[in-house]
């Protein structure tokens, strides 16, 4: 039978779920960061997931998964996305593969973001409520690493990029957290990234420009993956961003993690030792991976992204009071 639109659901329903960093307005949801999520259960064969791309220059990359199918990639060029499944209960899971680092991305009208401005049901489906996230709460800040640029292969667009394959999202899945995953590629502390994205210390607290990124809860974890970028770097400006992060959160453990290859870890060191401050803590990266584990000898694999992972899951749990799920 062909789709016949019944009801009409706004991102902003309870009983569509959103993960990582969204930014809200008059009836669309918008992200500009690899790693969000949404999913949502319906009841039934059909459903659309609404878009909005109007001036949008370069597409974003989707993986889409169904019940307990592989993910499909999806470029969104067009405003609706078709799902159909037989006829019954199903779980559709959206991860945001890749938001291309190059095109605007932080001041409206962007060129490039995911819009989601909700769904259509078929006549004959229904949304069900889904479960809200469980689990511990983690942030991520970092630069096209932790964005996952070149995981998948050399391109430098959307193509050779994918989030989900960050050391970052394979982290808070170990932990099965709730996840919010900021990476902007060519970003510091100090040095704008690319997009038109402003610099770590400017960036944090927006989703995008005009944006403020509003908790419902502190995370119990912020994880800072920020410094190769920079070309100098003081202790000073590293603790301002660590305060900033601080000022944010102040029951939160916030983690910086050095640059995988060495950059600044002294540095870094040193703007930690100066907190004296027990839940502001130091992992030293430095070796964790090498040039063969890369795809350019600057950018994790998706098996260098799975060694850190690998690595960063017991250093947490040794840190902080993050835990394993126990099987």
């Amino acid at each position: 039978m062909p789709f016949e639109p019944g009801e009409v659901v706004a991102p902003s329903d309870p009983r569509i779920v959103l993960e990582g960093q969204w930014g809200h307005q008059p009836g669309v949801a918008i992200t500009v960061n690899s790693g969000s999520r949404l999913s949502f259960s319906f009841a039934g064969e059909w459903v659309q997931l609404l878009f909005d791309t109007d001036g949008l220059t370069v597409a974003p990359h989707l993986w889409i998964t169904v019940d307990d199918g592989e993910p499909t990639l999806h470029v969104v060029e067009d405003s609706v996305i078709d799902l159909s499944a037989p006829t019954g209960r199903h779980k559709v899971e959206v991860v945001v593969k890749d938001v291309n680092e190059h095109a605007n991305r932080w001041n409206p009208p962007f060129e490039s973001a995911v819009v989601f401005a909700g769904l259509v049901l078929d006549v004959n489906s229904r949304l069900r409520l889904s479960g809200r996230p469980g689990g511990p709460r983690l942030e991520f800040y970092g630069d096209s690493i932790t964005q996952g640029v070149r995981a998948i292969g050399p391109e430098i667009e959307s193509e050779g990029v994918d989030g989900t394959a960050s050391y970052a999202y394979l982290t808070a899945r170990a932990f099965r957290a709730t996840s919010y995953q900021v990476g902007f590629g060519s970003q510091g502390i100090v040095k704008p990234g690319n997009g038109e994205v402003p610099s770590g210390l400017e960036s944090f607290g927006w989703n995008f420009a005009g944006s403020p990124a509003e908790r419902v809860e502190s995370p119990d974890v912020v994880v800072v993956n920020l410094g190769v970028n920079d070309e100098t770097l003081t202790a000073d400006q590293y603790g301002e961003y660590v305060g900033r992060v601080r000022s944010a959160y102040p029951s939160t453990t916030v983690v910086a993690l050095t640059p995988f290859n060495g950059k600044h870890a002294d540095t870094i060191a040193a703007a930690v030792k100066s907190f004296d401050d027990e839940n502001v803590v130091l992992i030293d990266s430095t070796g964790w991976i090498t040039e063969d584990d890369c795809t350019d000898n600057i950018h994790p694999s998706v098996a260098g992204h799975a060694k850190i992972a690998a690595q960063l899951v017991p250093a947490l749990e040794a840190t902080t009071a993050l835990r394993l799920p126990s099987i």
